[in-house]
């Protein structure tokens, strides 16, 4: 029985379930996939941001008002417990951020049962089309204009401009997502149910590890260019991430925000960064990351380290506060689960989590939710940045038809 027949088999069996799949799609992302359910008596926590509202399920209590303290509070130190979840982009209250109406602001899964293995190899990267160029609409250039607005006044340097897409399919979730794991495989794939809730993801960016030394990673994603359709043009593509100011720019902007993210729960002096500006090439993409490390001090806990860096500064912009405010401000909707993150967080103060991008999300018989987007600067084109957002998201639209 092949790993996508053995998850179909336990999500029609367990209404609250979880695929974190490891992809190799990378070197540093390893092969290891964790595939695990709830028992009906088993807990789960879900927030709601609106209400201030922590509940425990399946008991209904109320528990807190903060998904981070509660979580922080239910580590019990044994690396045999396994928490599976999302933050939303809105689960810190303390932030501008707007909740989406019937979706939770995060779900968090204690599980006894759980399942490690390693995946095989898989398939090189293939080269994709590249995207034909597209008028943007009015909507998005009307954004587009008043983050430039605010920009030029000096209000921010760098903003993440996203929209949301509702699609249809006639498919089921899991078979999605066999599609989706096929052609985009990502370090952070994943496919995370909670009762009529889904989240599926093919996610290329690391949010935050922390390892049993307490050594925390954020891996920021910006900048990002099509594959070519021949080795010629793909290699020019990606030689210009490398090599284009506007995409380094970018890609400083951020690492700058991890970094001062980072300095707030780390031993002074312990925050480097020891890869600046990297390409990663994923099966329809290049992406210009870097890799920003630290040491967390003794008296922070991982929770609480998690909180202090979300959301991830890659899908806000520079700087986060302000920057936060202009993006609640311009954006029509909410973000619901995306630009969040998700992954695991152990008893015993260990966790892996992702940037919730390259992701689909429902609630019951709805529509599939797909959200998607780029950094703006002062130097960003509108129809470029427009383009980038549609072959951004074109292999998750293929795998819902």
């Amino acid at each position: 029985m092949s790993a996508l027949e053995e998850f179909a088999r336990i999500a029609a069996e367990h209404e609250r379930c979880f695929w974190l799949d490891g992809g190799g799609s990378q070197p540093w992302s390893g092969r290891r996939s964790i595939m695990g359910w709830l028992e009906s008596d088993e807990v789960s926590l879900t927030f709601d941001v609106v209400r201030r509202e922590v509940t425990e399920h399946p008991s209904g209590r109320i528990v807190g008002d903060d998904i981070f303290t509660v979580l922080q509070g239910r580590l019990d130190g044994d690396p045999g417990t396994h928490w599976v979840g999302f933050f939303g982009y809105a689960a810190r209250p303390d932030l501008p951020a707007r909740s989406t109406p019937g979706l939770p602001d995060a779900v968090w899964m204690r599980a006894r049962t759980v399942a490690v293995f390693e995946e095989p190899d898989r398939e090189p990267v293939r080269l994709a089309e590249p995207a034909l160029r597209q008028v943007a609409p009015e909507g998005y250039v009307r954004g587009f204009q008043q983050v430039q607005e605010e920009l030029l006044a000096g209000n921010s340097y760098e903003v993440n401009l996203t929209y949301r897409e509702d699609l249809a399919s006639g498919r089921e979730p899991v078979e999605i997502y066999g599609r989706l794991r096929t052609d985009n495989p990502a370090p952070y794939a994943g496919l995370l149910r909670h009762g009529d809730l889904w989240l599926l993801s093919a996610s290329p960016e690391r949010f935050a590890t922390i390892d049993r030394s307490r050594r925390v990673e954020t891996r920021p994603i910006k900048g990002t260019t099509p594959r070519g359709a021949t080795p010629e043009e793909d290699e020019i593509l990606r030689g210009r991430l490398a090599t284009d100011a506007k995409f380094r720019a970018e890609n400083l902007m951020i690492t700058d925000l991890l970094r001062n993210d980072l300095a707030m729960v780390c031993e002074p002096g312990t925050v480097v960064v020891p890869g600046l500006m990297e390409v990663e090439s994923y099966a329809s993409v290049h992406q210009l990351v870097s890799t920003v490390t630290g040491q967390l001090r003794a008296e922070v806990g991982t929770v609480e380290a998690l909180r202090a860096m979300f959301p991830a500064g890659s899908m806000t912009g520079a700087p986060k506060l302000r920057t936060m405010q202009i993006i609640d401000a311009i954006e029509d909707e909410p973000r619901g689960p995306y630009a969040g993150a998700f992954g695991w967080i152990s008893g015993d103060g260990r966790a892996d989590l992702g940037v919730v991008i390259r992701s689909l999300f429902r609630s019951g018989d709805g529509p599939w939710r797909l959200g998607t987007g780029g950094g703006i600067t002062v130097r960003s084109e509108v129809e470029e940045e427009w383009a980038e957002t549609r072959w951004k998201a074109a292999r998750l639209r293929a795998a819902l038809l």
